[in-house]
């Protein structure tokens, strides 16, 4: 392809060679340089790909894309303004703008965005729209799940899924649009056919991430900005905010009055097996709906994936189907198990999440409610006291174990966590090896009984001594289960 078909939808000035040459490829790492690449000098937290555009060349690059003046002889430099904008609009151009075939659907907010995209995929899929996810879990196509580096990957990387998508058949793309994703024009180069707000609050504050709030809620609206339909919780404080400078035509979803799309009776559903929520949709759309996610809140991710997905040809009973039959990886799995109890698995692994994920299951007011968990090594110690304490706090029993000790002993990590549960008065058992302490759960299991397993959720390894080894907690149950 050549350089200024990869330019030809952003505004720049050549300050060296010529754009009539052939690329073979968009690169923005400089350990990857290719023969005749253009390399995009991307400035982050830690690096400046500035430093190294003269490297890239000497390794074969054609051109490079920079938004500093710079020394670099050999090759073609363009300046632009931004050189991350640059490269979402030329990775766009080098996979042969996939958006303009997939539906997408961006889904943005501090909580929820992995659960919706999933409940979206849900539906559609059942709809016969095969539809592919980029997101917290990673980019899945099928039963294919590619592990990513972040919630949104680099605007590069999501225009290669995009295109691989289209390749293996999909007709849809959710992707979760992270405040950072949209700050750093990750998401730029197409426009979304519908973008999602589900909730805001408090979180990725300081550091590299965010200077402050405002700053925040200023990325979250971005995305209403390069969405054709904006869809958005009404009853969420931030909702004004989201609609500064909208360029989208707008829809509400919420329990609101004014919601277009309203939700009311919200109600837990519970049986061995299946923890779930119930509500009744009025407006535009009518139906009453049960989703296999515990969690009152949940009721609002629901709605939001309904609002996305009464555009698409799917009948009300696919939508019932997917939300019914929704499964999101590592987020209060339920594990299908021989008994009349419940077992689940969850990602939470600070003292936050634990209290989140324990208080939400006591609504469900199980005959015991049995929390296994461990606590990573080589992080702050206070995370494991306070984990401690959450569970002896809000569990019936707490199974103490291992998880991603590091180069830390298991024993000593445990010992923190026993701190924390001395502060309380819950019953707990130490069994170190995470196997064992499974085994132990599901053979000691009673009717009515709730276990959720904490810490792993997604994750399929244990990080020992610095090794990581293969662990799918899913795996483990399944041989449990058939050697007991």
């Amino acid at each position: 392809m050549k350089l200024e078909q990869l330019l030809s939808k952003i505004r720049y000035e050549v300050s060296s060679g010529d754009t009539d040459i052939d690329i073979t490829d968009v690169i923005y790492d400089s350990r990857k340089v290719c023969k005749n690449c253009v390399f995009v000098c991307l400035a982050g937290a830690n690096t400046d790909g500035h430093q190294y555009a003269q490297a890239a060349v000497d390794a074969g690059a054609a051109a490079v894309v920079v938004s500093k003046d710079i020394e670099c002889t050999g090759a073609a430099v363009i300046k632009v303004t931004d050189t991350r904008e640059a490269l979402a609009f030329m990775s766009a151009a080098y996979f042969g703008y996939p958006s303009d075939t997939l539906k997408t659907i961006a889904v943005t907010g501090t909580k929820g965005k992995t659960t919706t995209a999933c409940m979206i995929r849900s539906i559609l899929e059942k709809g016969g729209l095969k539809t592919g996810v980029i997101g917290t879990l990673g980019i899945i196509i099928g039963d294919t799940i590619t592990k990513t580096a972040n919630t949104t990957p680099e605007s590069y990387e999501i225009q290669k899924a995009m295109r691989r998508m289209i390749d293996e058949g999909c007709q849809c793309v959710v992707m979760e649009a992270s405040s950072l994703g949209l700050k750093w024009h990750r998401t730029d180069g197409f426009t979304f056919d519908y973008g999602l707000f589900t909730n805001l609050s408090h979180d990725h504050i300081g550091g590299v991430e965010h200077a402050d709030m405002e700053e925040y809620i200023q990325c979250k609206a971005m995305l209403f900005r390069q969405c054709r339909t904006g869809i958005l919780n009404i009853d969420d404080a931030a909702y004004p905010r989201m609609l500064e400078n909208h360029t989208c035509t707008v829809e509400t979803f919420g329990f609101s009055e004014n919601a277009e799309l309203k939700a009311s009776d919200s109600h837990l559903v519970s049986q061995a097996g299946y923890l779930g929520v119930g509500f009744t949709v009025s407006g535009a759309l009518s139906m009453q709906v049960k989703a296999d996610i515990p969690g009152k809140f949940n009721a609002y991710n629901a709605l939001a994936a309904i609002a996305v997905c009464r555009h698409f040809p799917v009948t009300q009973q696919n939508i019932l189907d997917g939300l019914n039959e929704v499964k999101v990886k590592g987020r209060v799995e339920p594990v299908n198990v021989p008994g009349h109890y419940t077992l689940l698995i969850d990602y939470a692994h600070n003292a936050i999440s634990m209290e989140n994920i324990l208080t939400t299951l006591r609504e469900y007011q199980p005959k015991r409610l049995i929390t296994l968990f461990g606590a990573g090594g080589n992080r702050p110690r206070d995370r494991r006291f306070e984990m401690g304490e959450v569970s002896g706090r809000l569990s019936d029993l707490s199974v103490i174990t291992e998880d991603n000790s590091r180069f830390e002993n298991v024993m000593d990590i445990i010992e923190d966590i026993k701190t924390g549960l001395h502060k309380t008065n819950g019953n707990y058992i130490v069994i170190p090896d995470r196997t064992d302490a499974i085994r132990y759960c599901i053979e000691n299991a009673q009717d009515g009984d709730i276990i959720v397993l904490a810490g792993k959720g997604h994750e399929d390894y244990q990080d020992k001594n610095g090794v990581k080894t293969h662990y799918d907690e899913r795996e483990v149950i399944d041989s449990i289960i058939h050697n007991s």
